[in-house]
Order: C-alpha cells, then structure tokens, then sequence
C-alpha cells in the first residue's frame, strides 16, 4: 500500500442482524480497542438498503443472516476502490487488526482463511439450520480488493438476481480461483474447531455455532474474552448516559 493509503482509516464492514446488535456492538468496540491505526466501521444493514432501493432481493428462507448477500456488495459499497474487510457480527478481536491489513495483495481478488470446516451440530446460534458447502466459512471474513475486475462484477443487479444461488456467491464463483490469497485461520478462529497451542493462537474469534449473547452459548470457548470487552461497552453506554443526564 501507498502512505496515501495508509493514512486514510482502514475500512472494515461487519455484518448487522436485528437478532444480534449487541454482537456487532461489541466486534466493533474490540476492533477499536486493539487497532493502532484509525478505523472507519461501517454496519451492514439490510433495512437501510432495501430503503436505498440497492438490495431487492426477497428474503431467503436459508439465510441464516440478514447479510448472507448484502456482504457481496461491499465492492459497490465502496465506490469499487480501496480494499475493505469484512467480518460476520459474531467475532472478537483480540489483536490488531492493522497486521491483518498488512497482507493485503493487490494481485488478488479476495484474501480470506481458506478452513476445511465441516460442522457436527445441525443448528447453530439461534436454531438456524446450517448449510454445508464447499468453502464453508470463506466468506465470513473477507479482504475484498474492491477495485480488482473480479469483483467490477459484484453489482446490486447481479447481487440481486435470484437465479445467482448463496452458493454461487460464498463459494466465490464470479472469481478465479488464482485470485483467492490465502490468509491464516487465527484470522478467522472458529471457536471449536481450532484449538490452541495446535493451531496457533487466535486473532480474531469466530463464535461460528454461537456466542455468549444466546443463552445456550453463555459459557462457550473464550466467553470471557467476549465478557470482558462486553462490560467496557456497557461501561461506556452508562457514562454517556449520565452525561446527557447531567446537560439535560
């Protein structure tokens, strides 16, 4: 990257589901703690786009997401320049997320952890059902070069053409495969899956199957982790609380 470059805020989009707004609060609140540079974080919100007029699409009963495709339009979002990141609204960063940025390679399209995850349970956080496909996971954190011709090709019309399948799009299929850049998986720790010292040690953790914000995953794997940063945000709500409390 060019210092003009580095001096604009690293741009990160994370996914935003009604069901979850306390999970997106807190993915973004532990990406500001642990960034040394400025970030601009942007929620991906379905209601807003389908206002816009940008996302048409009708609802599909396998999403298990609001943003299973809105995700894909982040290249349109971004004006088709720069590179952007994207992450699920259920993961935790523990680290600075300027050394994921630190990798990008403008030769590709798309840089992401590229799991062999096949999961054992049939539902996931709120009894979604979960889907298996190859690349599975993929697509829940993405570096997207929003200006590579690959993803020129990622348009509202396209995303919203109901003929192209959640398959064709989270197993990347609009990009060659020599434009897919591999990045580890402790960018993309999927909690039960990897385990430490094995597998390294996590950077961002993805509370894949569910997160300490449903009732079933109260005491998951690196539930503190999620605790911790969660009483800082309600710290945080209380004290500009009490300050329009105080002006008013």
């Amino acid at each position: 990257m060019t210092l003009s470059d580095e001096i604009k805020p690293l741009k990160i989009y994370i996914g935003w589901d009604s069901r979850e707004d306390i999970a997106y609060q807190i993915a973004k609140l532990s990406i500001e703690q642990h960034a040394s540079v400025p970030v601009e974080i942007v929620p991906i919100e379905q209601n807003k786009l389908r206002k816009q007029g940008i996302y048409t699409r009708p609802v599909d009963k396998l999403a298990s997401t609001e943003f299973t495709f809105t995700r894909f339009l982040i290249p349109y979002l971004n004006n088709y320049t720069g590179w952007a990141l994207f992450i699920d609204c259920d993961f935790l960063a523990v680290a600075d997320i300027k050394e994921l940025f630190d990798q990008i390679d403008d030769k590709y399209a798309i840089m992401c952890a590229q799991h062999n995850y096949i999961p054992t349970e049939v539902t996931k956080m709120d009894g979604q059902r979960q889907t298996l496909y190859p690349r599975k996971n993929w697509s829940s954190m993405m570096l997207i070069n929003c200006e590579h011709p690959s993803n020129k090709l990622l348009t509202p019309t396209l995303i919203n053409n109901e003929a192209k399948t959640g398959a064709y799009f989270h197993r990347f299929s609009w990009v060659h495969d020599k434009h897919i850049g591999k990045i580890s998986h402790e960018w993309n720790w999927l909690v039960g899956w990897y385990t430490e010292p094995k597998d390294g040690k996590p950077k961002l953790i993805h509370y894949t199957e569910g997160g300490p914000w449903f009732d079933d995953y109260k005491s998951c794997e690196y539930s503190s982790d999620w605790y911790q940063v969660e009483r800082t945000y309600l710290q945080n709500n209380l004290e500009v609380q009490k300050k329009t409390s105080q002006e008013n």
